[in-house]
């Protein structure tokens, strides 16, 4: 159960991050909105993290993993965010939700056991994923902008999902702070620091809530999803995939975001596979 309810945190805190992104994409570039959210991270996790002391067994296997953490996670999100640019919301939170099923896919291989079928759910989520990603908008412009959306989204769930199984590997044998900061470090680092330092950092008074907020729902989602992968990579996994449905749904009321008929026959199906997923596990 504990493994249930990280994953829907998680979920709850990603759909909430992609919409304020969604915005704040628009406003200023997606390299300043993901400067933002990790500087925001460092300040909020770092003194947690000193407070409770760096990792005393740190091996290479352990640093190894907390590399590829904190570089899928950074690199991930400037493609999602680059996506949000110019993509629905409705198009690119599906496909990039796909990370669940990579990290849970990760997990199987490695010899966790997931409950009698959940495989086919597995199956279902990833048919609704590709459905989700379908578009027949005779505008070229938006058909193009659309395909490069759903590139960068399918490259952000391929390295989310790595980022995720590496987390879960780590968490059971660092403290949690320590396996949320590598990103927002490497972020802070390799991406603010630059930007700041050649002016090209950009912030407004109307993005500046957003950027926030992606930031403190980034951290309090990937704290949850590494609680509940102690019991459970690859169910926490898939369930805090459902962040796109929320999204999706979200996006509709909120910005009148239109979708085909084939891509809400997408998420619906990602939306049930997740849900049943959720029911075979418990």
């Amino acid at each position: 159960m504990i493994a249930i309810v990280g994953g829907f945190v998680a979920a709850s805190m990603w759909a909430l991050s992609t919409l304020c992104t969604s915005r704040s994409s628009r406003m200023i570039p997606p390299s300043s909105v993901l400067a933002w959210v990790m500087v925001t991270g460092t300040i909020v996790v770092l003194p947690i993290g000193i407070s409770t002391g760096p990792p005393t067994d740190l091996d290479g296997a352990t640093a190894g993993w907390l590399a590829v953490v904190g570089v899928a996670n950074v690199v991930g999100l400037l493609c999602v965010y680059s996506a949000l640019r110019i993509g629905k919301v409705g198009i690119v939170a599906p496909i990039a939700s796909a990370e669940g099923a990579v990290a849970a896919l990760l997990a199987v291989l490695a010899g966790e056991q997931i409950a009698a079928g959940a495989g086919s759910m597995l199956v279902l989520i990833a048919v609704g994923v590709v459905l989700a990603s379908s578009t027949r908008d005779e505008d070229p412009t938006i058909r193009r902008h659309d395909g490069i959306a759903v590139t960068l989204a399918g490259i952000s769930a391929v390295l989310f999902g790595l980022g995720l199984y590496a987390a879960a590997r780590l968490s059971g044998e660092i403290p949690l702070p320590w396996i949320i900061l590598p990103s927002r470090l490497v972020g802070a680092a390799a991406l603010a620091l630059p930007l700041a330092l050649t002016r090209r950092l950009r912030l407004t008074r109307a993005s500046a809530p957003f950027v926030v907020t992606s930031g403190l729902a980034e951290i309090i989602g990937f704290a949850a999803f590494t609680v509940g992968s102690r019991h459970g990579i690859a169910i926490s996994a898939v369930i805090a995939s459902q962040f796109a449905a929320l999204a999706a749904v979200a996006a509709f009321f909120l910005f009148r975001e239109r979708l085909a008929r084939v891509q809400v026959v997408g998420v619906v199906a990602i939306a049930i596979g997740v849900a049943v997923l959720t029911g075979l596990q418990a």
